[in-house]
């Protein structure tokens, strides 16, 4: 009797991913929702920096998420000001200008994790710094989301990352919840095991976990909505 070789698994695609969403399906699930000014604001991952993925858009997850909502609002109004390598301290100073005039209805918010490369974070000052920032977003009365790290990336520079990424998470939730903001919360979600969720520089996520990312968001802003 001849041994039956084992199958591999197709990888999977934008179209195949249990993660990921449709546009008609996301917009679907936005249906209703009154936002027609939304701001992205932070880091580099609110930036949606990334390498492609076989069979993925490559599509930072901010503007499949605003895609999204443009299906439900075509005249909706979407900006962008993340930047690579900002602290929270950066932000403050760099982007509260434009997001101030902007005057968003929505906001999310991404910052805190450039704050933890440094020898000896203070977290007591991150906190602060971080504070600020979800404040000047909510200036214009915007409703606010905003999502945890995944699972530290290796860095051989900081074996304690793990442990400092915990207790940023610990801050943004605690902030997510004095602001009543939409909190999603990636910390612990299966996407982080997969191998071909970080680009080449092992930091940010790739264009598959960019469309992950975005369904999450979607999914979490639909579940404020009550259509999720």
């Amino acid at each position: 009797m001849t041994a039956t070789a084992p199958t591999t698994p197709a990888p999977l695609t934008e179209e195949t991913d249990p993660y990921c969403l449709s546009q008609a399906e996301a917009a679907r699930l936005l249906g209703g929702a009154p936002w027609r000014r939304f701001v992205v604001l932070g880091d580099s991952l609110a930036a949606g920096t990334g390498d492609p993925s076989p069979g993925y858009a490559s599509q930072p997850w901010g503007d499949r998420v605003a895609d999204a909502l443009r299906r439900v609002h075509p005249d909706l109004a979407y900006l962008n000001t993340g930047t690579i390598g900002a602290t929270s301290s950066r932000i403050l100073a760099e982007q509260h200008d434009r997001v101030r005039a902007f005057a968003p209805d929505l906001a999310h918010v991404s910052c805190g994790g450039n704050d933890l490369w440094r020898a000896d974070p203070d977290f007591t000052r991150i906190e602060a710094r971080m504070r600020q920032v979800y404040a000047m977003a909510a200036e214009s009365g915007a409703l606010l989301s905003t999502f945890t790290l995944g699972r530290a990336f290796p860095d051989p520079s900081f074996p304690d990352l793990p442990e400092r990424v915990r207790a940023l998470n610990e801050i943004i939730r605690t902030i997510a919840a004095d602001h009543d903001a939409v909190l999603v919360d990636t910390a612990e979600h299966p996407v982080n095991d997969r191998p071909t969720l970080l680009s080449a520089d092992r930091i940010h996520f790739s264009a598959a976990g960019q469309a992950v990312l975005a369904a999450e968001v979607v999914k979490a802003l639909a579940a404020r909505l009550g259509t999720g």
